[in-house]
């Protein structure tokens, strides 16, 4: 998933490492963890319906766009769970209309979690446009890619979502700049709340969790296979989804108060869930190999 070229200084990182943040189940004898039957079942489901999509992708085009997202918003469900997840969704999903969506970053399951219930254009780094099928299956849903190793492309960025803000549509955006491995979180950067401030669309908090939550982790560098193979290894994964209460943009006066709003109402929302430190492993558990760096 990560190219070989070390990241710019001016990214984001994280704390976050795979072998002290990501849990990796053992087959034997751990009470979470599906057997090896199990595992390869639930790789296969949730690969075949990622590919079903790219297949029926083109005709969609032709079909009205309420249509179009209800059949998404099933998709990604779909694939979500024949991935072995089972997802817990609590709070209003905001009627249509402009809307930037932002969202704490764990996984690469954050995506279609969001797009199940708030689906819009997914801001990501250019690297994703790259990736085998979900590329372009990225490309294909209308992704917005950033490419986070220049400054300058970023007024350009901002433009595009505010474009599509304006036009009445929602722009997904992970603002942590990349992925946490849920037990912290980092700082939101307030760049794409820019686009909310000059298209005047308000911001839409979601807070994502998983239970247990090393299984889901997608940090550091580890590959997309060792991050998947934990995912279906994993018994009783669960995600949780939460919507706060959208935040007025016209209320904050530049995009840094804005974008510090969003962020208390994300981590205020998970205020009464056990908080342990961001490398404390999980004692039934090894951890051995983990995740990557996720799209922006």
């Amino acid at each position: 998933m990560n190219g070989p070229t070390a990241p710019s200084p001016w990214l984001p990182t994280a704390p976050c490492t795979p072998g002290r943040c990501a849990a990796h189940p053992h087959t034997g004898g751990d009470p979470e963890a599906a057997g090896a039957a199990l595992a390869v079942l639930r790789l296969a489901a949730g690969t075949g319906a990622v590919l079903l999509g790219l297949l029926l992708a083109p005709g969609t085009g032709l079909l009205p766009p309420a249509v179009r997202l209800a059949l998404v918003r099933s998709w990604v469900r779909a694939v979500v769970r024949a991935f072995g997840v089972r997802v817990r969704y609590a709070g209003d999903a905001p009627a249509a209309g402009p809307l930037l969506v932002v969202a704490n970053h764990v996984s690469w399951l954050d995506i279609p979690l969001v797009a199940a219930v708030l689906p819009g254009r997914m801001v990501a780094k250019a690297e994703v446009r790259r990736w085998p099928v979900l590329g372009v299956l990225a490309a294909l849903g209308g992704t917005l890619f950033l490419d986070r190793d220049g400054l300058r492309s970023l007024p350009g960025a901002v433009r595009a979502m505010t474009g599509v803000l304006a036009t009445g549509g929602r722009v997904v955006v992970f603002p942590e700049g990349s992925t946490w491995c849920g037990r912290a979180g980092g700082r939101f950067r307030p760049a794409a709340f820019q686009a909310a401030l000059d298209a005047g669309a308000d911001v839409q908090p979601v807070r994502i969790d998983f239970r247990p939550a090393g299984a889901a982790a997608y940090v550091g560098d580890d590959p997309l296979g060792a991050s998947l193979w934990r995912v279906v290894t994993t018994r009783r994964l669960t995600a949780e989804v939460r919507l706060p209460e959208r935040i007025p943009a016209a209320r904050h006066p530049d995009r840094r108060s804005l974008a510090a709003a969003a962020q208390r109402a994300v981590a205020s929302d998970s205020a009464n869930l056990p908080a342990p430190s961001v490398h404390q492993r999980s004692r039934s558990r090894s951890a051995s190999a983990s995740s990557a760096r996720t799209p922006a």
